[in-house]
């Protein structure tokens, strides 16, 4: 018990400084989203993904606590990181509408309830939109179809802002 009082010590401490920084995260995440009045459903998105990274950053230190052998360690990461890439190039579109998600969050203008234009050579697509997820963008159009556009789509196209939800 002697012998891995360091680490036992050193992983308690580690596992405090990731709740904090869980619910720091959160608190931050929840008053940038209010602020801009980001809906719940997109908040959570983003929780999950910075919970995601603080894990993966808590995994990692505790190899190196615990001494965990860095090529064996190397050699997990790179095998698991391999695997993810295969997955994710078979399914790119799904990565990059992740990706785009996040863009959606924290720097793109559109909001639930507003009307846009997509300015799109091929289709017009004009109307309100109902929903903004991890992956698709839903719109009602003025026509009445409801219509799914991927977010890496949003990201690609023009949009026009006809008129913005007020602010609560």
């Amino acid at each position: 018990m002697v012998k891995y009082q360091t680490e036992i010590l050193l992983t308690i401490i580690l596992v405090f400084v990731m709740i904090i920084l869980i619910l720091l995260s959160k608190k931050a995440i929840q008053r940038f989203g209010f602020i801009r009045s980001i809906e719940a459903n997109r908040r959570k998105i983003i929780f999950k993904l910075s919970h995601l990274l603080i894990y993966v950053i808590a995994i990692s230190i505790l190899a190196i606590i615990w001494g965990v052998d860095h090529k064996q360690f190397a050699v997990f990461i790179s095998s698991v990181l391999a695997v993810l890439g295969v997955g994710f190039f078979a399914q790119w579109s799904l990565l990059s509408s992740l990706t785009a998600s996040v863009i959606l969050f924290f720097n793109h203008p559109v909001r639930i309830g507003d009307r846009i234009r997509i300015l799109d050579k091929d289709f017009d697509w004009t109307g309100e939109i109902m929903d903004i997820t991890g992956f698709y963008l839903f719109m009602k159009t003025d026509d009445g179809r409801n219509i799914t556009i991927p977010n890496s789509l949003v990201m690609q196209k023009g949009i026009e802002i006809l008129e913005k939800k007020e602010l609560n």
